[in-house]
């Protein structure tokens, strides 16, 4: 295999005519944003905006994945519309870029890297960075290392591009005390036998469930759970739309390699050996009748949409390539209907523990910004999380963090009542 070619601030060179990634490894947390641009240097919309609160472009054909400090932007380059002639690649900071350290670029096609930049933080005072681009000339594709300082953070940055940015974040916080205090106990009604495989997801295509009204604009608030705020409260609504919970984690296969911290050179880019690193998500769906369900891919139990228990796990990953990771969707119409949906996840193969994964689970609630905790803080031998509840109080929607770590499903089941009858599965 060929040494990737290394570029300097100005430099370009030819990108292949297939599906590339373009990696960005930092120090420090970042975010990362893609902008698909016309001839004018504009998006055509807000569509073209690529970044952790919209993971997709509106075609699909830009996606982002990732963890702050390693992002990845999927592009396939042939399906570009005919109007897009640039992808500029940025990112911003609360941080100096002094502060913040060094950022590496990769670019790959696969597995094999292709080219590195370095952007050095020596004496660099910007909060935000066009860091390259992906542009057309002659009928072909070219990168560009570009390294350019932009003054302000992210809003400004989108807003010369073209995007319309949103003011105000419609989220309105919730401190841990008052959640506690009004959040609800789950009483052990149906225990059921996991063994029994459920029935697969339905083929028919129901009427689609809202997802987001047309905004005219973008928000950009992001907003992550921790010890210290470690719940958020959603206004009541008549009708949520669809909320989506992803499970993300980090590509990498050697579960003893920590997050790169600085430089190419010891952290190129790694794929999964065959098995990979398999996280496996999950529900405890508690319905206001009583009715109590379990939802995951062992035993086969994908739950359903448009009827009880109003939630449903999309197709498994089992290798942890797929670039949007593993989602449950929640009929936000049938809020009224759920008193609970408590949110788990499961290492099924690939890493000794929750640190090694880098994962990160994230609510997306339409018209509001995305919610994420991180499962960094298990260690040992305990395979399963306790991740989040999503709590129907009095209508609205109260989101918590949970993050405890546990031996197995028994185990889990135990500190929290659930009641299950539990016996060994797979998938």
């Amino acid at each position: 295999m060929s040494q990737p070619q290394k570029l300097i601030a100005g430099a370009n060179a030819p990108l292949p005519t297939d599906n590339i990634s373009i990696r960005i490894l930092s120090q420090s947390a970042i975010d990362c944003a893609a902008y698909r641009l016309t001839t004018e240097g504009k998006v055509r919309g807000d569509g073209d905006m690529i970044f952790y609160g919209q993971t997709r472009s509106d075609d699909g054909s830009v996606s982002f994945r990732g963890h702050d400090s390693d992002g990845f932007f999927d592009i396939n380059l042939p399906a570009q519309p005919a109007s897009i002639e640039k992808i500029a690649l940025a990112f911003s900071s609360a941080q100096t870029l002094a502060q913040v350290g060094d950022v590496d670029i990769q670019v790959l096609q696969g597995s094999q890297v292709l080219m590195t930049c370095q952007l050095s933080a020596a004496g660099r005072n910007e909060k935000a960075i066009i860091l390259a681009e992906c542009y057309r000339r002659q009928g072909s594709w070219k990168f560009r290392f570009i390294a350019q300082g932009f003054e302000g953070g992210l809003k400004p940055l989108s807003e010369h591009f073209g995007v319309e940015i949103s003011d105000e974040a419609p989220a309105q916080g919730q401190s841990q005390n008052q959640a506690q205090s009004q959040s609800q106990s789950i009483n052990t009604q149906r225990p059921i036998n996991t063994q029994k495989a459920g029935s697969a997801p339905q083929i028919t295509t129901p009427p689609p469930i809202p997802t987001a009204s047309q905004n005219p604009s973008i928000n950009l608030s992001k907003i992550t759970l921790t010890k210290n705020q470690s719940s958020i409260n959603l206004k009541k609504r008549d009708d949520f739309g669809k909320i989506s919970v992803n499970l993300n984690w980090n590509q990498r296969p050697d579960s003893s390699t920590q997050a790169p911290k600085k430089g190419l050179l010891g952290d190129l880019f790694k794929q999964h050996k065959a098995a990979g690193i398999d996280l496996d998500v999950g529900a405890m769906i508690h319905l206001k009748n009583g009715e109590k369900t379990l939802i995951q891919a062992l035993g086969n139990r994908f739950g359903n949409l448009q009827s009880a228990p109003y939630v449903l796990l999309r197709a498994d990953d089992r290798t942890g390539q797929v670039s949007g990771g593993e989602w449950l969707d929640i009929n936000g119409q049938q809020w009224s209907q759920i008193e609970e949906v408590f949110i788990f996840a499961f290492i099924y193969e690939g890493a000794p523990n929750w640190a090694q994964t880098d994962g990160v689970v994230t609510i997306h609630v339409p018209d509001q910004p995305p919610i994420e905790t991180r499962l960094t803080e298990g260690a040992g031998n305990l395979p399963m999380c306790a991740i989040a509840r999503l709590v129907n109080q009095q209508g609205s929607i109260n989101v918590e963090r949970i993050n405890q770590y546990f031996k197995g499903h028994q185990e889990m089941d135990k500190a929290f009542n659930w009641g299950f009858s539990w016996k060994r599965g797979s998938k």
